[in-house]
């Protein structure tokens, strides 16, 4: 099953370390290519894998959250992953995968949600335009083709043009149908675990909860006081970054996920 999916591999095959990298919300594993490169996890085995379903790839039938955790826990079984980055959407997976006991080795959170109300304002909507027969195709196909516009317009702020263009494109590149399922999929997912920082907290695994100085992804001031009250969580910020820190910030991410595989 795996040999189809969209893969991107950095390092020797037989380090001691085996890190798994699990990409956003209508990102692919291109997302990680600058925290691949950092000289400090050369020594790491570093996989990145496209959640099925965006860019390029093929949706599962069952786009449920759930689903996602056994599809990615799967893999990292496989891969005899040691440690689990997961960025947006990919670390809510990463957050089920533990909560589920299905992996239960340190975790890495680039800008988790952890509760409705922490969304970006524009998925919501896209989520209730979704909703609308007839109509929901279309928004997502329209918001398709706007998103590269304005995110390009926004990452030539913090890279190199031609990187800037590289990502934007991937992040129009996703079919319409399959995002307006998943996200459908996704807050159903929110609704029903409304308390995703005691979930996170309850599962026992150590995690690095990683987010920019201005995220664009909410945290209440309970849900911080929660997560830092976690004997096994630690809350990183990171300097002159917003949701995107694994591109923007990517030196700072590499020495988070490297101290994560120093318990892996």
């Amino acid at each position: 099953m795996t040999e189809s999916w969209d893969v991107r591999r950095a390092g020797p095959t037989d380090a001691a370390s085996r890190v798994l990298m699990i990409p956003g919300g209508l990102c692919t594993a291109e997302f990680y290519a600058e925290v691949m490169a950092e000289p400090a996890l050369a020594g790491l085995e570093l996989t990145a894998v496209t959640q099925p379903g965006f860019g390029p790839t093929k949706a599962p039938a069952d786009v449920s959250m759930d689903n996602y955790a056994r599809l990615m826990a799967g893999y990292a079984a496989e891969a005899r992953s040691d440690v689990v980055v997961g960025h947006s959407l990919g670390a809510n997976v990463a957050i089920e995968m533990a909560a589920a006991g299905l992996f239960t080795g340190p975790l890495v959170l680039l800008s988790p949600t952890f509760s409705r109300g922490d969304e970006a304002t524009f998925l919501a909507v896209m989520d209730v335009l979704g909703r609308v027969p007839l109509f929901g195709n279309l928004a997502w196909t329209g918001m398709l083709k706007l998103l590269p516009v304005a995110m390009k317009k926004d990452m030539r702020k913090r890279l190199r043009p031609e990187r800037a263009q590289a990502l934007a494109e991937v992040l129009g590149g996703s079919d319409p149908v399959n995002c307006r399922r998943i996200v459908r999929r996704y807050y159903e997912y929110l609704d029903r675990h409304r308390a995703l920082v005691t979930r996170l907290c309850a599962s026992g695994v150590p995690a690095w909860v990683v987010r920019g100085d201005h995220d664009e992804i909410g945290l209440t001031d309970a849900e911080r006081r929660e997560l830092e009250a976690c004997p096994q969580v630690r809350m990183v910020t990171v300097p002159d970054a917003g949701h995107l820190v694994l591109v923007e910030q990517p030196a700072h991410v590499a020495e988070v996920v490297l101290e994560a595989s120093r318990l892996g």
